[in-house]
């Protein structure tokens, strides 16, 4: 699938592997900053980097993702605001 490789291959990010099946939002939030800090290749700062990657994740997962895993993932984007000191989403 072509999103897979967008995802292990990104040219913006050096991903953690498994970093979308961890279980805990903090974790999942923590390893995207970390891929988002350390890249050289992203065209945005990191915060816009390492969200839009988590966002392109959900999406193109979509209906494949149970109502569980949704929930954690969108755990993580809070998280992933906090972890870079920007307000909660409304």
């Amino acid at each position: 699938m072509w999103s897979a490789g967008v995802t292990r291959n990104s040219n913006a990010l050096d991903l953690e592997a498994g970093v979308f099946a961890l279980d805990e939002p903090r974790e999942i939030a923590r390893s995207l900053k970390r891929s988002a800090e350390m890249s050289t290749r992203r065209k945005s700062d990191p915060f816009r980097s390492a969200m839009s990657m988590l966002t392109f994740y959900m999406n193109r997962a979509g209906s494949n993702l149970s109502d569980e895993r949704k929930a954690v993932l969108r755990r993580a984007k809070d998280e992933l605001r906090r972890a870079f000191g920007r307000p909660p989403k409304r």
